[in-house]
């Protein structure tokens, strides 16, 4: 008997060394988790640590760490161990916090079950999922804030999940916590360092005179670079509509996305513009707020369009950055210093104005005195060297020699009123209110933008103000007014582009679209009235079909009528 029990007793001994044993390992395992959770400063390796030292721990088949979204309802991220990619592929799309997994986010407190099919909250699993029994649930705080869960399932050899378990995971949760701040922080200091950066590399652009283009370009860029955005544009409000036109356009389809021309109501940028402050979207693709313009966004969610203001409240642009579809929505930290990029960005759109107005100045100024120097220097010669000539002539008794002189004086005449025309058109200042031809066919074709949806490419040459008369120019306008009304209503064009040129002999209209071309028993109403004014005047209208499509519509008139 008394060996008998000397043996319970050894046992029993040798039981809570085993115990004592274990408990040493399972605390030396959490320590040594402990350590790696916060060695990471990267949060996305932080939170992967985590969840793969949470199923070391509690020997656990499945774990996985659910990220609770901005609106506390749903999960934005969602992190697993133990499938295979071949089975989350199966599977479908990651949970987003409906049945059990929403308990821990409605109720952040530490859970068991020994079948997590039997609670009130369980919905059941996808197709493809494996069938999981036990269960444990532990919620992740940051700062007395949830940040997310722990989900650990199945535990190995068919065990439950007891309250070791608990405790260790709860334990590691407190851990994770901490090192998912410490990464936040990190990220946030390395986020802050980069926004110094760039803006010191665009206040260096500003102040070396770069163009408002390049500065534009160098801040969307850098804005895109630093929030992770895979699209960034910068939209102009339209003069006299209430229409956007993308003037920069970074990312994604560009040449379907520049100078797209959109109304402000019913577009996040139009938001920014009328609210004066950043808007947000989850998902730009399928917002319903957002119903207006073409669909160029279909694949993009996460969204947030800043107004580029001055300090007088005038909203000069909006910077939009766009996500893809699935990617993580724009934060507050985010937001806060792109409030601070709007504000360069502004400053470069008025030094920019201020640096044109001064240009501008300077080119009339410079124009005047060539014209001043031509009246006074220049005809003044040529002038008194054809009154010599002519005299001279008189006492030229070769007829032919005279008869050369004579046209000689004849083409400094001629050259006078060419300078003269030239002095002239320096010195008309036919800008965005003026009565030239020039402004009048800028005036039109900016007209144009909002039904085509785009802004055409024009270009001018010659003195299309002193050399065309009134009449023809008339009937230019008009002309270009209807090819672009033609290109928006019925040409379902992509690309405009317009060449006005005045020659020596005549004026001419070249209109170029890349759309659907001229259908055959389609009504010609407009381009028989377009001949009609060619005609009229002693030109002619012609219609062609570039090698690449579309319709090519020139239209030529003399310059002496």
């Amino acid at each position: 008997m008394p060996q008998l029990r000397l043996d319970e007793l050894l046992e029993e001994l040798q039981a809570r060394i085993d115990a004592a044993r274990g408990t040493r390992d399972r605390v030396h395992s959490l320590l040594e988790a402990v350590l790696s959770v916060g060695r990471e400063l990267d949060l996305t390796q932080v939170l992967r640590r985590i969840v793969e030292a949470a199923a070391v721990l509690v020997d656990a088949r499945y774990a996985a760490l659910g990220v609770i979204g901005p609106d506390g309802e749903s999960l934005s991220q969602f992190l697993t161990v133990g499938l295979s990619e071949e089975e989350i592929a199966r599977i479908g799309p990651y949970p987003t916090g409906r049945g059990l997994l929403g308990e821990l986010i409605h109720r952040p407190e530490a859970l068991r079950l020994v079948d997590l099919s039997e609670h009130a909250s369980s919905v059941g699993c996808p197709v493809h999922h494996p069938v999981m029994r036990t269960f444990l649930g532990v919620p992740v705080r940051v700062r007395e804030e949830v940040f997310g869960n722990l989900y650990l399932t199945d535990k190995r050899g068919g065990e439950q999940f007891d309250a070791d378990d608990e405790a260790v995971i709860s334990t590691l949760a407190v851990a994770a916590g901490v090192a998912i701040d410490n990464a936040r922080l990190y990220e946030e200091a390395q986020r802050q360092q980069r926004w110094l950066s760039a803006s010191a590399e665009i206040t260096r652009a500003l102040l070396s005179g770069g163009s408002r283009s390049e500065v534009l370009e160098l801040i969307a860029q850098r804005a895109r670079d630093i929030t992770g955005a895979d699209v960034a544009d910068v939209s102009v409000p339209v003069a006299g509509t209430e229409s956007l036109r993308v003037e920069l356009a970074l990312g994604g389809d560009v040449a379907e996305r520049l100078g797209l021309v959109v109304p402000a109501d019913g577009t996040l940028s139009g938001e920014a513009v009328a609210e004066r402050e950043p808007v947000t979207t989850l998902d730009l693709a399928g917002d319903p707020r957002l119903s207006a313009g073409p669909r160029c966004f279909d694949d993009l969610g996460a969204a947030v369009a800043v107004p580029l203001g001055r300090a007088g409240g005038l909203v000069e642009g909006v910077l939009l950055l766009a996500r893809r579809g699935g990617g993580q929505p724009f934060s507050e930290q985010e937001i806060g210093p792109l409030l601070g990029f709007a504000d360069q960005a502004a400053l470069a759109l008025e030094l920019a104005e201020r640096r044109r107005d001064a240009e501008q100045l300077a080119m009339l100024e410079d124009r005047d005195r060539i014209a001043r120097d031509l009246h006074d220097l220049a005809i003044q010669r040529l002038f008194a060297t054809g009154m010599t000539l002519q005299s001279a002539a008189r006492l030229i008794d070769h007829s032919g020699a005279s008869d050369r002189v004579l046209r000689a004086v004849g083409d400094l005449d001629e050259t006078i009123k060419i300078i003269r025309s030239t002095i002239f058109g320096l010195r008309a200042r036919a800008d965005a209110t003026g009565h030239g031809l020039r402004a009048r066919v800028v005036r039109v074709v900016e007209q144009a933008q909002p039904t085509l949806g785009f802004a055409p490419r024009l270009s001018m040459e010659g003195l299309l103000d002193t050399d065309v008369p009134a009449e023809a120019a008339d009937h230019v306008v008009a002309v270009l007014a209807e090819a672009l009304s033609n290109a928006a209503r019925h040409a379902r064009a992509r690309r405009v582009e317009v060449s006005l040129r005045a020659t020596a002999t005549q004026v001419v209209l070249d209109v170029q679209d890349d759309g659907v071309g001229i259908p055959e028993q389609g009504r010609r109403s407009g381009l028989r009235n377009m001949a009609e004014r060619a005609e009229g005047l002693g030109g002619e209208l012609e219609l062609s079909s570039p090698p690449g499509g579309g319709t090519r519509l020139l239209w030529t008139a003399p310059l002496v009528l």
